[in-house]
């Protein structure tokens, strides 16, 4: 899906839109107050998002993982899937499934430690419990009713903030800001050194973060680069090829998710050449690439790293003190 340019600004389209934004929205509040969430007997952490796409949930969940990893706590990831053909319940195995199967964001998960795909949320929890998940982090799913959280947190791209503010189809909103601020235990800013957008008034100061690129990019200093990306926001990344350093002689966004044909890698690859630049991408596009292109492009891994960890930590023990988290043996 490539974001709607509509959604930046609060323009005509975006007026005319929202009587069908005020009926997703209030069917949305509607499936809540339906509901009647599963709890589970271990800690269930939310990463989440208030918008269409993007915004830093999958190393968000990432660094949560590390922070109970120090802790002792055998945690599992929790995904939708998202772009894959399986249902699941399925543990995620890079040696068997591609993006295809199961979705580019839970491979990246698998890699760390054990991860689920699930279109059914409650399910994937038990089959992720049974296997010996002490914990359950969600790498989205904030809109999902069905598994009681007990900590939600919400991503924010810090340098797109809410769009235009309006509730999708009139903007990019999976809800609006308010209903979601007011459901979340705290807000993490994703901060990349752009231009900083506004953002709605939260009861707390939020907690902030950055992506830190990997030793290896260090590498791509003054050389030129052609830089393509298919996430939710594409400029960041090219935004964190130029922090690097790097000579950015090319680049070409792709709708998040994409997947990724030959000839379009390979277009990619030939413009890299005829520039005497090198082909970049990020980790999350890699494993959608074909077999055949991945030694022939570099990818630039990052670490999200928070400002204050000391903050996210008390979030962390709050929680696992509260459900008597047991640490692995």
């Amino acid at each position: 899906m490539r974001t709607p340019e509509f959604w930046h600004q609060d323009g005509v389209l975006a007026r005319v839109l929202q009587p069908m934004a005020w009926l997703y929205a209030g069917l949305g509040r509607l499936r809540w107050a339906l509901s009647q969430p599963w709890q589970g007997p271990v800690p269930v952490i939310c990463v989440g998002n208030l918008v269409a796409g993007g915004a830093g949930k999958t190393p968000t969940a990432l660094a949560i993982g590390r922070a109970l990893a120090r802790r002792g706590i055998a945690a599992h990831f929790l995904s939708r899937g998202h772009g894959g053909r399986l249902s699941g319940p399925i543990r995620v195995d890079g040696k068997v499934h591609d993006a295809g199967d199961v979705g580019d964001e839970p491979l990246l998960l698998a890699a760390a430690a054990p991860a689920w795909i699930a279109r059914d949320r409650v399910r994937g929890a038990r089959a992720a419990i049974a296997a010996g998940a002490q914990a359950i982090i969600m790498d989205d799913g904030f809109q999902n009713p069905g598994l009681a959280k007990d900590l939600s947190l919400l991503v924010i791209d810090g340098a797109y903030g809410l769009g235009n503010g309006r509730v999708h189809p009139a903007g990019p909103l999976r809800e609006t800001a308010a209903t979601g601020l007011a459901r979340a235990d705290a807000v993490i800013i994703l901060q990349s050194g752009e231009a900083p957008a506004p953002l709605p008034h939260m009861a707390a100061a939020p907690l902030t973060a950055r992506l830190i690129p990997g030793p290896d990019a260090l590498a791509l200093r003054g050389q030129p680069v052609v830089a393509f990306a298919g996430i939710g926001r594409p400029e960041r990344f090219f935004h964190t090829v130029r922090e690097l350093g790097a000579e950015l002689v090319g680049q070409q966004a792709f709708p998040d998710h994409h997947p990724f044909r030959e000839d379009e890698i390979w277009a990619v690859i030939e413009a890299a050449r005829e520039r005497n630049a090198i082909a970049v991408t990020t980790a999350k596009d890699a494993v959608r690439l074909p077999p055949g292109a991945r030694d022939m492009v570099t990818v630039i891994d990052v670490t999200l790293e928070f400002d204050d960890e000391e903050r996210l930590d008390k979030l962390l023990d709050m929680v696992l003190a509260d459900r008597g988290a047991n640490k692995a043996p």
